[in-house]
């Protein structure tokens, strides 16, 4: 009685620290990744080390790249600086790259996930969650002669991933919302925010027959056009 009384408060316990400390790592863990940026030049120029005030100063950074990035001459000379960084052949690939990715995943481009879906990867009969993020190439789908889709299939956690070109039919589409499916990744599978999913046929181009396609009790499938 008496250890099962202790088991118990103390995984109670390690259930309300562990998420705060994690949290708390990564943070501490952020801040001296950025304040460490500038924190030489800082020692340099001052004599001394200041704490802090390397991650102030790329915050104010950040924030004055934004601003300049939003008005008509910023624009233009960001426009002019990317070209010369595209004319730069090692460069054009790591910052087209780079800048495609951070785009993707940036909160303005969140439609860039359009869909979720299921598809038999990296065997048959093991399944993975991806995200349709459009068409296949013109020219992919000019010399396979399918209707193709461009899928994208993160790693745990999301910052990772495979991508993949996948005929429309090997997809099976979920009725499940991109939060949703980013949410079970990141978790690793233990945390799913829908309540209930029910299986049905949907007829529609684009679902596979063998394999059930989930959405809410209650709601109408709809398809990826």
């Amino acid at each position: 009685m008496f250890w099962r009384f202790l088991r118990k408060y103390f995984l109670t316990g390690v259930l309300i620290l562990l998420p705060l400390i994690i949290t708390g790592y990564i943070l501490f863990f952020a801040f001296n990744l950025v304040d460490g940026i500038l924190r030489s030049l800082i020692q340099y120029l001052t004599g001394r080390s200041l704490p802090g005030l390397g991650f102030l100063i790329m915050i104010g950074l950040v924030f004055l790249a934004g601003l300049f990035g939003t008005n008509v001459v910023g624009r233009k000379l960001l426009a002019w600086g990317e070209e010369i960084l595209r004319r730069i052949p090692l460069v054009k690939s790591i910052y087209t790259a780079t800048k495609q990715v951070m785009e993707a995943f940036a909160m303005q481009r969140r439609e860039a996930f359009q869909r979720v879906v299921l598809l038999e990867y990296p065997r048959r009969g093991l399944f993975s969650l991806g995200f349709i993020t459009g068409e296949a190439p013109a020219e992919v789908k000019g010399r396979i002669k399918k209707d193709l889709l461009n899928v994208y299939l993160p790693a745990t956690p999301p910052t990772a991933g495979v991508f993949l070109i996948v005929p429309r039919e090997e997809l099976t589409f979920l009725e499940m919302s991109v939060e949703e499916g980013l949410k079970l990744l990141v978790s690793g599978g233990i945390i799913t925010s829908a309540p209930s999913y029910q299986s049905t046929s949907d007829p529609g181009r684009g679902t596979r027959q063998d394999l059930p396609v989930f959405r809410r009790r209650g709601q109408e499938p709809h398809k990826y056009h």
